[in-house]
């Protein structure tokens, strides 16, 4: 258990994930401390002074309870325990102790639009039509002609009703088949989840990131499959256990929504639903100078109490050194610049620091349900949850060299966290001179977020009264006039130390933080 000491309260504890840096950790992939290929929690607990050193603030987790994995941890067969294979509950007990000793929260990954098929719930709810938990999951008659209730489909192909033979009904899945969806109109399921959020909470754990957190709950009439306004409902719920913790526990959801109005309406009024939604519109844009399009309609969109979260990379949309930067450093750099250092909550993916991109692998490889249904032409999402860079040696630091992986390696030679941390010019020693700037500077920590003009093709704003920050998002030189102060950070590898006075010159591709800067 955190102790008090560990975990300080007051007002300080209650707004660290505002003003700090998330850090999403891919258990199975970040560090393997038995040398069985699979990354565990006490490997983890072992890189902890890595986050530290960077200067990170709270680690969510991907998920970690039991789990028979047909997609990996998000089929949960047991919410209040840990999977044998990345560890045991005393195992999650010392990461959150040892984190909080380095002053840093653990965010766990909660489930809650579907269980897996092997979880006791859904095997006690297909038993018969008149089982205890029938109604905790979503069951329909067959349609016209003995078929599926409705068109539906899964995010995984195919339909999203299954026929359970022995009862005569369907039952719904968003997901796999292996996923049954709950009722959440069930009472009893919602109080359920509330002792299952009030169960970590005792243990320490400092909030949750809410997978599928936009459509848990689900049309009654079976009429759309979209967000229904019922969500709002569970969320407003788990805000007031949340909120009634001292210190404040946090919600973070997976608001999978395409459009920032949609995305806005989780928070609710910025004081009674989720404090943080990812923002996925940003995820997906491309990169380039319109992102400043996505970041002005989430700053006028927002509640006047919300507080924007910002990431280009996760276990399920990629890598953006990839996606976005096509794998060129100069454009990594300035994506880290952007994430880092606009109004609100960064959240990095494991390997973001230095970089990280996307492995290329075979079909033998595949291990991710997406993939093996869809290759050629999708090859799912493994390429992006391949192991932690930390070395280049064999096992990449991530295991035992001679281990096998359960996923391969990436360009672990080429690209690590050894070779990159005693260098000031790499891209980890970028990371974290940005983090190590947003601690020091309130703008940039907590200031306003205004757009400035700028030339087309860059994106330029300033934070607070004291911080510009201007990138240029182009392969042609730039100006951006009307600046004046001192660069405190350039994308340059070689960096600048000098003084602006009214404009500022950007190579193609560059970036950089001025303070002090006036109008």
């Amino acid at each position: 258990m955190i102790t008090p000491a560990l975990f300080p309260s007051g007002s300080a504890a209650n707004s660290w994930w505002r003003e700090g840096v998330l850090y999403q950790v891919y258990v199975r992939s970040f560090a393997d401390s038995n040398g069985d290929g699979v990354g565990d929690l006490a490997g983890l607990t072992e890189r902890l002074d890595h986050l530290a050193w960077l200067g990170v603030d709270g680690v969510w987790l991907s998920p970690t309870m039991p789990s028979p994995n047909a997609d990996w941890g998000y089929d949960v067969a047991d919410y209040t325990d840990v999977d044998a294979e990345v560890g045991t509950l005393a195992d999650l007990d010392r990461l959150i102790a040892e984190a909080g000793r380095r002053e840093m929260r653990v965010l766990l990954d909660l489930v809650p639009n579907h269980t897996s098929d092997r979880h006791p719930w859904f095997l006690d709810a297909r038993a018969a039509r008149g089982a205890a938990r029938r109604d905790w999951y979503v069951w329909a008659d067959p349609g016209a002609g003995g078929g599926p209730p409705n068109d539906w489909t899964s995010v995984f192909d195919g339909p999203a009703w299954t026929l359970d033979t022995a009862t005569g009904q369907y039952y719904l899945h968003q997901f796999l088949a292996e996923q049954p969806d709950l009722n959440w109109w069930n009472d009893e399921v919602r109080d359920e989840f509330d002792g299952i959020l009030r169960f970590w909470f005792e243990r320490g754990v400092a909030g949750f990131r809410i997978d599928v957190a936009h459509s848990i709950v689900k049309d009654p009439e079976l009429q759309s499959l979209d967000t229904h306004p019922g969500v709002h409902g569970v969320l407003r719920r788990w805000r007031k256990l949340a909120d009634a913790e001292e210190p404040r526990r946090i919600l973070l959801g997976e608001t999978h929504v395409r459009e920032v109005e949609r995305m806005a309406a989780f928070y609710g009024t910025g004081e009674d639903e989720l404090h943080l939604a990812f923002n996925f519109p940003f995820v997906y844009a491309d990169f380039d100078a319109r992102l400043a399009d996505v970041v002005a309609e989430t700053e006028a969109l927002l509640p006047q109490t919300a507080w924007p979260v910002w990431t280009g990379s996760n276990h399920d949309a990629g890598r953006f050194p990839s996606r976005w930067c096509d794998r060129d450093e100069a454009r990594t750099r300035l994506a880290l610049m952007a994430l880092l250092t606009l109004r609100g909550t960064p959240v990095l993916y494991f390997g973001d620091e230095i970089g990280m991109t996307e492995a290329e692998l075979r079909p033998e490889d595949l291990r991710d349900p997406v993939g093996l249904r869809r290759w050629p032409e999708d090859p799912g999402r493994d390429p992006m949850r391949t192991p932690m860079q930390w070395s280049g040696a064999d096992g990449a630091g991530f295991t035992e060299p001679g281990a096998v992986p359960w996923l391969p390696l990436g360009n672990h030679r080429a690209c690590n966290v050894e070779e990159q941390r005693d260098d000031p010019a790499s891209v980890l020693s970028f990371t974290r001179k940005l983090i190590g700037l947003r601690r020091r500077s309130a703008d940039l920590r907590s200031g306003a977020y205004e757009p400035l003009n700028a030339p087309r093709g860059t994106w330029a704003w300033r934070r607070g009264g004291s911080v510009v920050v201007a990138l240029n998002l182009s392969d042609q030189e730039a100006r951006v006039q009307g600046v004046e102060g001192t660069v405190a950070a350039s994308t340059s590898p070689d960096g600048r130390s000098h003084g602006v006075s009214g404009a500022l010159t950007l190579g193609a591709w560059e970036g950089v933080v001025v303070e002090n800067a006036s109008p």
